[in-house]
């Protein structure tokens, strides 16, 4: 209460409303790779064209490894995200000393991603042409850093190029995280170094699927919501895959956690699955893990407000009554299942939810759980012959 000395009127403000949540991006993505030029520390600059990456670093020219010349994977997934639908993107460059990178260069890099709130999408486009030794390091560090306490992204997987399905599957038996999805297979392109005439330059060259993916996430992020699956998708920019998947191939790896990309008469080049690597049913769907993250985020961003208050019933009140108008919204707008709001979800925050030693150790415990959608992945009509009804 305000200290009053003399006598008088006075005024005050107050407010009637509970705190607002806003929902956090969603879209923002980051990439880490060797590029031509950039800087290697400090935090990296948000890209929202491919005039900027060009301008930061460099353009399509390849990289040269003591091996001999790279393909330039991060510049090719940069122009890939932002045509398939990205438009926020931060790039981490790794160092390469003309040698191809292990995990350790990847540390720093992503690192600096990581003290960037903003990014729910983390790849690394061109990790997996690299040796399997520096291929498989890079891929847990991937993975590693998108399971962190706090970290609050996804990371896009690549298999490497040439695979078979049944190699493919074998990648994927390396990783088991719902924080991950992998994907298959490469994507034929054209050669943006190409020229006229000279055909010592390939017109075409094959990239990893993430770039189009990433791309792909922030697109459906856009137009349909977090919530919805990111599959179904045309993969922009793509003339041919480097292997035709066909649906006998297609139930391997989808069951198995491998998202494919395919080729369908009339329809061109689709992103054709929606997993996660978990093997835990709970998280075995991209939009169910990247729909959490949405709201674990924004809940955690949106509450600050609340350290360092009073911890007692009016608290809890306002907690509860502040995350579930966000949750009625959500589920109002068609992100939750439930024909009624009370199925959709619920929240308690009182003494039911905590201990008398939570409270001495100043805990304030919130208990939320919400019924999420998940894709119609097998469409199934179930048709019979009608006998007519004949009058006698």
């Amino acid at each position: 209460m305000p200290e009053y000395l003399a006598p008088g009127v006075y005024v005050e403000e107050t407010s009637f409303r509970s705190k607002s949540i806003e929902g956090v991006s969603t879209s923002t993505t980051g990439f880490v790779g060797p590029t031509c030029k950039g800087p290697t520390t400090g935090t990296p600059e948000l890209l929202t064209s491919f005039g900027d990456f060009e301008r930061i670093y460099g353009g399509y020219e390849n990289l040269q490894f003591s091996g001999g010349e790279a393909i330039n994977y991060i510049a090719t997934a940069v122009k890939n995200y932002f045509d398939n639908g990205g438009s926020r993107l931060y790039v981490a460059r790794v160092t390469t000393d003309r040698a191809e990178p292990g995990a350790a260069a990847y540390k720093a890099p992503l690192a600096a991603l990581g003290a960037i709130e903003d990014i729910s999408i983390i790849a690394a486009p061109g990790y997996s042409s690299f040796a399997a030794n520096n291929r498989q390091g890079i891929q847990n560090a991937l993975i590693a850093h998108a399971e962190r306490s706090g970290a609050y992204r996804i990371a896009v997987l690549d298999t490497p190029r040439a695979q078979t399905p049944t190699a493919a599957l074998s990648v994927k038996s390396r990783v088991d995280s719902s924080y991950a999805a992998l994907y298959y297979p490469w994507v034929f392109v054209s050669n943006p170094l190409a020229q006229p005439g000279n055909k010592n330059i390939a017109q075409e060259i094959l990239l990893p699927p993430s770039g189009f993916v990433c791309g792909i996430y922030a697109r459906t992020d856009k137009t349909r919501g977090v919530n919805k699956s990111p599959a179904n998708e045309t993969v922009r920019g793509a003339l041919r895959l480097e292997i035709d998947i066909g649906l006998a191939d297609q139930e391997r790896l989808n069951r198995n956690g491998v998202n494919c990309l395919r080729f369908f008469p009339g329809h061109g080049n689709l992103l054709w699955g929606a997993r996660t690597t978990s093997s835990d049913p709970e998280w075995e769907y991209v939009n169910t893990r990247r729909y959490l993250i949405y709201l674990e985020h924004t809940i955690d961003r949106s509450t600050q407000w609340a350290v360092f208050e009073n911890n007692g019933p009016q608290l809890w009140a306002k907690m509860r009554e502040s995350v579930s108008s966000f949750l009625y919204n959500e589920w109002v707008s068609g992100a939750l299942l439930g024909v009624s709001a009370d199925e959709a979800f619920f929240v308690r925050c009182d003494r039911t939810t905590m201990t008398q030693d939570d409270l001495d150790n100043g805990r304030l415990i919130c208990l939320i759980g919400v019924s999420a959608l998940k894709p119609a992945e097998f469409i199934v009509f179930r048709i019979g012959q009608k006998t007519a009804d004949t009058d006698s």
